[in-house]
């Protein structure tokens, strides 16, 4: 495999002539180190099968050739015995090697792609600090169903959380065809109503293509592709003057931890997930007033509220966020998901993907702005909600 670089190395610009030849150009020193690589695979399958055939020969060989191995004495049973034993041994150990190097690959190459798709955030964006953790009920995955990204654009720092039903690798593609879209569409749409848009189609984009691959026999564009698949996706915007405004589909609203204690964002009744039903008319955002300066926003997933311990008792997340509400944002994440794990004994039941972002920005005395939580909703309640 040839890796290619970040950036283009100045040897790239200005070829070189190879002693063997005029007009013969030289590859860059990276790039004839890196063609070279895969020469290594074959030594080292040849090395894999070439130790056990080494032992075998030698087990073979004492057997055939070495007149000890030919008495019947019990002293001579004893060392064909201990030979053959370190011969079986040393093939255990070698397969074991061998199986925990390949195990070791396939966790980093899984652990790459995971990272792609669920990136780690920096610690500040645009004056606001960041943190987030996601806890996967599946052990055998780094990440779940759960989704979240936080990116700053030229409308604002826009923020999205999202659970794909169910948990585990099954719902990873639908997380990444709907974080893809995010990703694009924060950057050319002006208004949120239009991202949502995005990711709606986005969502049926990839589910009539996962329709048609699970049922390629008819050859016919399915008519309701994965019926049973949703998501719920909450859409965030807060500006540079703090003002927040949110679209929400079927997702639980964020919390807010301000100086008055901790409340709900908003208790306004959300949209339908993105995929069973179409989308309302009207995608304007809900004015959920100011995240002031210190105050901070918890952003979750229902996997969070619904842990249950083992005499099915719901987890609080609201006082669980009230003991540590005054930490960094890092030190919460750390204190909420010890709290998770100790209430449902280690095992949780659903994926848990947890997102703070405090206001760090310099105080602006602005007339009339108020804490996000004292503002009263001026959105419209839509009349449908799951």
């Amino acid at each position: 495999m040839i890796r290619i670089k970040a950036g283009v190395p100045r040897s790239v610009g200005r070829p070189r002539t190879d002693s063997r030849g005029p007009g013969r150009r030289r590859l860059p020193a990276w790039l004839r180190t890196s063609t070279r690589r895969p020469a290594r695979r074959p030594l080292r399958r040849a090395l894999s099968l070439g130790l056990p055939t080494v032992w075998g020969a030698v087990a073979i060989t004492y057997k055939l050739a070495c007149p000890l191995a030919q008495q019947n004495g019990f002293g001579a049973r004893a060392v064909t015995s201990a030979v053959f034993f370190v011969v079986g041994t040393g093939l255990v150990v070698h397969v074991r090697h061998a199986l925990l190097r390949e195990l070791r690959q396939a966790r980093r190459i899984a652990g790459a792609a995971q990272s792609a798709l669920l990136r780690p955030l920096p610690p500040r964006i645009d004056g606001l600090h960041v943190a987030a953790a996601q806890l996967s009920a599946d052990r055998d995955a780094a990440i779940g169903g759960d989704l979240y990204d936080v990116i700053a654009t030229e409308h604002g720092v826009r923020v999205v959380m999202g659970d794909v039903r169910g948990h585990g690798l099954t719902s990873i593609a639908t997380a990444a065809a709907v974080l893809g879209s995010f990703r694009e569409a924060v950057h050319d749409e002006p208004e949120l109503g239009g991202v949502l848009c995005r990711l709606d189609r986005a969502l049926a984009r990839h589910l009539r293509e996962r329709s048609r691959a699970e049922h390629p026999s008819t050859g016919e564009e399915p008519d309701n592709p994965v019926a049973e698949e949703f998501v719920t996706v909450l859409l965030l915007e807060i500006g540079r003057d703090g003002e927040v405004r949110a679209l929400n589909c079927g997702h639980p609203w964020p919390y807010l931890l301000s100086g008055t204690g901790v409340e709900s964002l908003s208790h306004v009744a959300p949209f339908p997930p993105l995929g069973p039903f179409p989308l309302p008319r009207d995608l304007s955002p809900l004015e959920c007033g100011h995240l002031l300066p210190g105050e901070a926003l918890v952003l979750h997933t229902d996997g969070a509220e619904d842990a249950r311990d083992s005499r099915g008792r719901f987890f609080s997340l609201r006082d669980a966020l009230s003991r540590v509400a005054r930490s960094t944002p890092q030190a919460l994440l750390g204190s909420v998901f010890t709290a998770l794990l100790n209430h449902t004994g280690g095992t949780p039941a659903d994926d848990i993907a947890l997102l703070v972002l405090r206001n760090d920005r310099q105080v602006r005395h602005a007339s009339g702005a108020r804490g996000t939580a004292r503002q009263a909703p001026t959105h419209p309640q839509p009349t449908t909600h799951l």
